[in-house]
């Protein structure tokens, strides 16, 4: 059977009804403790007022006269009565020195003996006690009457037990009221409060706040997508792991301004908009990123969710894409020349010239192998001979020649381990493209000439011109140095950092990423990229990659 639940459910209903019960314990000790102190506090007022009355009358010259009479209650009886009225208290009794009362509320008493101690009174001390007598229980003083050294009567005055706690009655009923608004004070303090802490907690109890918090820590640390709060300062409120490596963030970044996180301007730019962004690509130092935005409204302030897609790898596979695309339409291109050439040499034979057909078939093959005997014989290494070979078919077919430079030379197995073959297909092959478009713009003089997209607008010379790219691939001094230069228009002194930094394009959206990402391959491996001019008056790119050891850095220095 399962037992009823004795508690709320929710953690603001377990803290009201605890609070409430805090209140009501806090305000009902109060008031027991100001009932104490006032039973106290009206005892000791009772107890001074019936000292000072039974004082004042034993002091008083008129008693001790009337006490020479023969009939000391005549004149003592209406003053004791005018004074117990002027004061308030319940009793005044004086009596002759053996206890035989003179005066007393009820007449009748008058001549009975007094009920109570008078011991200590007739060795001239005065003295309170609480003692039980004809009106009940009472506070009372007794005091001697001194009429020179003798002690003629004795002075009583007192105050029933039921009339201080009357008082003290009246007074809790104040107190009562008091505490009473106290409470619900505090009730509804603590409900208003509790209402504003159930809204927060959604309703749910300390358990169920603890498992949230588990299960929201455990998805934050597994989820692979970069996760990224700010709060209404556009501050970091919450990163994840993932979002930590993406940006390239050390471990105290919560809590920081997101200005002050020193990440590329555009990034940071995005991150402080206050309007959302979706799937735009943003590039770091060492990755390419998609990054989407949502403003968060409502509640006390106002921030912002941001989540984080590496691109990087997917980018790299795209241009690795691009690049067999290219180098099936170079081999189909190359196909079309080889059945065209053949064709030729037939038609040759079959008119009977023989020698003729023999001859440009040797000057046709020696044409296509002398850039691969080049290319084999000077790199040795597998990955980059296949993509200068492929990057050479695709200049050929757009009119541009791409050649060897003299002094390359990469023996097998001189590049590390460590060097992946993608980043170097990434960096030799966006920058050959780079050089391919601006030699073939420049040649054909057309437009303006920019570096794949990214080079800045230069007047292109109209006079058709050589359109070449020189490709310099070696290892020199523990570094593995490559070196692509054009015969291009070049760029501008102005616009040089822009390239790199910012990785804009003259050919419309969808391009202008391949400088960026041939910086970002560098800076993985911890190799320098150098942009200058070429001695044709293009560009020229130098990359060097240290073949041990890796300090990263990026220099651009102006042509």
């Amino acid at each position: 059977m399962r037992l009823p639940r004795t508690l709320p459910r929710s953690l603001a209903g377990q803290l009201f009804a605890m609070q409430a019960l805090l209140v009501a314990a806090v305000v009902a000790g109060c008031a027991f403790f100001a009932y104490a102190s006032g039973r106290s506090q009206a005892e000791d007022t009772a107890a001074r007022q019936v000292r000072a009355a039974a004082l004042a009358m034993a002091e008083s010259p008129s008693v001790r006269e009337a006490i020479r009479t023969p009939d000391p209650s005549a004149v003592l009886q209406p003053y004791a009565e005018r004074v117990r009225e002027e004061t308030g208290i319940a009793f005044v009794t004086i009596m002759n020195p053996d206890g035989v009362r003179w005066t007393h509320p009820d007449p009748t008493q008058i001549g009975r003996s007094f009920i109570g101690h008078t011991d200590r009174a007739l060795l001239g001390e005065t003295f309170e006690e609480t003692y039980a007598g004809t009106l009940g229980p009472s506070i009372r003083v007794v005091t001697p009457v001194r009429d020179g050294d003798r002690i003629v009567g004795l002075v009583s005055a007192g105050i029933t037990v039921e009339r201080v706690s009357t008082q003290v009655r009246e007074q809790l009923g104040a107190l009562g009221t008091a505490a009473g608004a106290a409470l619900a004070l505090g009730a509804l303090g603590t409900y208003v409060i509790n209402a504003r802490l159930r809204r927060h907690t959604h309703g749910m109890n300390a358990r169920e706040l603890s498992r949230m918090h588990t299960y929201h820590e455990a998805t934050l640390h597994a989820v692979r997508e970069g996760l990224l709060m700010l709060d209404g300062q556009r501050r970091v409120a919450l990163i994840n792991d993932a979002g930590r490596e993406l940006l390239g963030l050390a471990p105290g970044s919560v809590g920081r301004r997101v200005d002050e996180l020193a990440l590329p301007a555009p990034l940071t730019g995005a991150l402080l908009a206050s309007e959302p962004r979706v799937d735009e690509v943003h590039l770091t130092a060492d990755r390419v990123i998609v990054v989407n935005t949502s403003p968060v409204v409502g509640g006390e302030r106002r921030g912002t969710v941001v989540t984080l897609r590496d691109h990087t790898e997917l980018q790299a596979l795209s241009g690795e894409l691009d690049s067999e695309r290219g180098f099936t339409q170079a081999l189909r291109s190359q196909a079309h020349e080889a059945a065209n050439r053949l064709h030729t040499v037939v038609s040759l034979i079959e008119l009977g010239r023989v020698e003729e057909a023999v001859d440009f078939a040797t000057a046709e093959l020696e044409l296509a192998q002398v850039l691969t005997d080049r290319v084999v014989g000077a790199v040795a290494e597998p990955v980059l001979a296949a993509l200068l070979l492929g990057k050479a078919a695709q200049a050929n077919e757009r009119g541009v020649e791409l050649v060897l430079g003299e002094d390359s030379l990469i023996d097998d197995g001189a590049l590390p381990p460590s060097t992946a073959p993608r980043d170097l297909v990434t960096i030799l092959g966006n920058l050959i493209d780079n050089a391919v478009d601006a030699a073939s713009e420049a040649a054909t003089g057309t437009g303006t000439a920019s570096v794949t997209g990214e080079r800045a607008a230069v007047p292109a010379q109209r006079t058709a011109t050589r359109a070449l790219v020189t490709v310099t691939a070696r290892t020199e001094d523990g570094e593995l140095l490559l070196r692509v230069a054009d015969t291009g228009a070049g760029i501008g002194p102005d616009d040089a950092d822009e390239v790199f930094r910012r990785g804009w394009t003259t050919h419309g959206t969808g391009r202008g990423l391949g400088l960026a990402l041939v910086r970002q391959a560098v800076h993985r491996n911890g190799g320098t990229v150098t942009l200058g001019r070429a001695p044709g008056g293009g560009a020229e790119f130098t990359v060097r990659l240290p073949l041990t050891g890796r300090t990263a850095g990026t220099e651009v220095a102006a042509p």
